[in-house]
């Protein structure tokens, strides 16, 4: 079966625009965390939500992409372009946090300097291939399954929905796919609202329970993008970037809803933004256009340094952290200068991923692959 159909279609672009959005509002829970006193008082409390929308936009893509190819396209062709398009900054992630991990020895993590270096080597050797590593393997201390670079969690789990996907779950009609993705959505809802936490948050350490969540966070959103991307008829609609863009702040923003006394409502305000609000969002991103020469340049823009800031940012919020750690007690207004030189660097440091290293690797390796 041949394999020589074109590596890309025409992008949505306000979807781009959306994703780069997203991934700096990540950045900014990543450095507003270590200020907060509990899940309850970070002020970009609901941050973690964003990889929901990853997932569910990565669904939407994949299934836009993807689903009309099969007929000339085998699963080692589908798996190399998604290694193609993942890897090469799955890999720098991890080279980062390797060079950084040593530098970061701090209160929070008082033993990195007792790990020897033969051991991050074999963490970071682990971590290209993106599989998890074991408990006993956590060099770190918080029990991450990428200790050299947190947000792998998330990647992991977003090969195992392409593999779900590959696999068979594409062969579904629309029908069978809804239902699929109706029984996520119970298992989604019953997972945020009975959480001791409240929220849906998990899945970055290897044990049973966060397992658990990280499949069910995975499932529906990502299914459910790509349900959407098969019966959805986007209209078009005036400013779309612009209210988008608000709808996903207002969400991730959005304080504690609940308190301590009534955490299944913040459970519950959770499962309604990843099954209604997001859906809603992607449904109006995919059919609006850009309205001008700046606004497809932005989009562009945010869309291309969404995934290399997502990927390398963590590396430098390890930094910040442990600045933190180190000055007990200094809140937000007063170390902003620094979250704000970290976040500043975060930005310069994917745009330089994204130009020196993933853009040229990417197109070496659809040459050497083809």
């Amino acid at each position: 079966m041949t394999n020589n159909i074109p590596d890309t279609k025409p992008h949505y672009q306000i979807l781009d625009g959306l994703r780069g959005v997203a991934a700096i509002i990540v950045v900014f829970f990543h450095l507003a965390e270590p200020h907060a006193t509990s899940h309850l008082d970070n002020i970009v409390n609901h941050g973690y939500l964003a990889v929901d929308f990853f997932f569910l936009l990565s669904g939407f893509v994949i299934g836009y992409a993807y689903d009309d190819r099969w007929s000339k396209m085998t699963l080692g062709g589908f798996f190399r372009r998604r290694i193609v398009r993942l890897q090469p900054l799955v890999i720098l992630g991890m080279t980062l946090g390797a060079i950084g991990f040593y530098f970061t020895d701090s209160t929070i993590w008082p033993l990195i300097h007792t790990v020897p270096v033969w051991k991050v080597i074999v963490v970071m050797l682990i971590g290209y291939t993106i599989l998890p590593i074991p408990l006993s393997m956590d060099i770190r201390g918080w029990q991450e399954m990428h200790p050299l670079n947190s947000v792998g969690w998330s990647l992991f789990f977003e090969y195992i929905a392409n593999i779900l996907y590959a696999l068979g779950l594409r062969k579904l009609s629309k029908k069978a796919l809804g239902v699929f993705v109706s029984i996520s959505a119970v298992l989604l809802v019953y997972l945020a609202v009975s959480s001791p936490n409240g929220n849906v948050a998990g899945g970055w350490t290897l044990n049973a329970d966060h397992m658990r969540i990280g499949i069910i966070r995975t499932l529906f959103p990502f299914f459910a993008g790509l349900l959407l991307s098969r019966v959805a008829k986007p209209v078009y609609i005036k400013n779309a970037f612009l209210y988008c863009s608000l709808l996903i702040g207002v969400v991730l923003f959005m304080p504690r809803i609940g308190g301590v006394e009534y955490q299944w409502l913040n459970g519950l305000y959770e499962a309604f933004c990843i099954i209604v609000v997001f859906p809603l969002i992607v449904y109006m991103g995919a059919g609006a256009v850009v309205h001008n020469k700046k606004e497809s340049k932005l989009c562009r823009f945010l869309g291309d340094i969404s995934y290399p800031l997502y990927m390398t940012h963590y590396v430098l919020v390890y930094f910040y952290v442990a600045w933190v750690s180190n000055h007990s007690g200094i809140s937000l207004s007063q170390a902003w200068p620094y979250a704000l030189l970290t976040f500043t660097g975060a930005l310069v440091l994917a745009y330089a991923s994204l130009k020196l290293y993933d853009e040229p690797v990417r197109a070496w390796l659809r040459k050497k692959f083809k």
